[in-house]
């Protein structure tokens, strides 16, 4: 398939990058288990294969997909979303530069800002996601090289206008990356509305089935492309033959499982508004919420992740979570099955005592595909 032509996504998630073998005619692409490749000579690279970190067929299939699906010029497959991120971020700046970051976003991502590439010289401000002139506000001019978004944010789905941001990075000389992963390229396409980059954690909605760790970057810049790929090769955290065919095997249905994920979303949201137990809920595709019509202007649905805050405080939200029971009480997200977390106890406890501490109340759901009648008899249960 010539990933050029204008394919519908759930085709592209289907063929792209997976050309059947052309000695067995295999449908699937092969799990390539080797580390080096016979050369064409001193020099001379067999279809461009040398070694696996440099490249692997396994990884290509994934990173053409990637590449398709997002809309990008080219994609590239890392060991995990945070070794895609410090990846992305030693490949755009030097120490002394300076990133405007969310003020809400998953713990894991402030802490290597925070932690380690503070630590080597790279500046970050925080700032509100859902107010332009805030971000605007925040960048340093001839400092700022980069503005980082998630939208939806983790864990209190905030949402960002992607095109006006884009805009004011862009006036300042900045590259607007996008954190997509709660949202998935089905539901919005980043790049298409300006973004530079799109960042993804690939364990979640993409692989699908809470069997694989990965992380991806698309970019749509031939020239930011050829900078990434060095640094990847470079720096070496790539994603491995095996955990490429995982990936590539769980975005061939993740069209079909985001509209599940997002159906019964939306059927957890109405149950949780109508809870006595329940002081609000954090949803895009709730109408009060702030950013709902931003939301509904770039995003197909509104995806599979809610968060929501109960009475009692902290020690009740903190009973609900371990009372559930078809919820698994877990991090991460994005997987089939559905889970249940405390954010300020778990994704998120690297951040308490900063800007970006999250509510002791709060919950973060993460909707599975599962019999809906079971995910709200089984929230009931656990509110009581």
């Amino acid at each position: 398939m010539e990933i050029g032509q204008q394919y519908g996504f759930e085709t592209l998630a289907i063929h792209a990058g997976n050309e059947p073998d052309p000695t067995t005619g295999a449908v699937v692409p092969p799990i390539y288990a080797t580390s080096t490749y016979k050369q064409d000579g001193v020099g001379g690279l067999r279809n461009g294969y040398e070694y696996s970190r440099s490249a692997n067929p396994t990884r290509t299939a994934l990173e053409e997909c990637l590449a398709a699906i997002e809309g990008g010029k080219r994609g590239f497959a890392f060991a995990s979303g945070l070794a895609a991120e410090d990846t992305l971020i030693r490949s755009l700046c030097v120490p002394g530069d300076h990133v405007v970051f969310p003020d809400d976003a998953y713990g894991g991502t402030f802490r290597l800002f925070s932690k380690v590439l503070g630590a080597w010289g790279v500046e970050m401000s925080p700032a509100a996601v859902t107010h332009p002139e805030a971000i605007r506000a925040a960048i340093r001019p001839g400092k700022t090289k980069v503005v980082w978004l998630e939208t939806p944010t983790n864990p209190l789905l905030n949402v960002a206008d992607i095109a006006i941001v884009a805009q004011i990075a862009h006036d300042a000389g900045a590259l607007l990356v996008v954190d997509n992963t709660f949202a998935s390229p089905y539901l919005q396409q980043p790049l298409e509305l300006g973004a530079d980059v799109v960042v993804h954690s690939t364990t979640k909605y993409m692989g699908g089935h809470s069997d694989v760790v990965g992380g991806a970057l698309i970019v749509r810049d031939a020239e930011l492309a050829d900078k990434i790929a060095f640094h990847q090769n470079a720096i070496g955290a790539v994603a491995g033959p095996f955990d490429s065919w995982l990936v590539l095997r769980g975005i061939k249905t993740l069209g079909v499982r985001m509209d599940r994920h997002s159906d019964n979303a939306e059927k957890v949201v109405e149950f949780l508004q109508r809870h006595s137990a329940v002081t609000s809920v954090l949803y895009p595709g709730v109408e009060g919420h702030p950013g709902h019509d931003t939301a509904a202007k770039q995003m197909k649905r509104f995806g599979g992740i809610v968060s929501f805050r109960v009475t009692g405080g902290e020690q009740h939200a903190l009973d609900i979570c371990n009372k559930a029971e078809v919820f698994t009480l877990g991090e991460s997200l994005g997987g089939v099955e559905s889970l249940i977390e405390h954010p300020g106890k778990m994704t998120h406890a690297s951040v308490a005592g900063t800007p970006l501490e999250v509510p002791a109340d709060l919950i973060r759901l993460s909707v599975g595909i599962e019999t809906i009648d079971d995910l709200l008899h089984d929230l009931d249960r656990a509110l009581a």
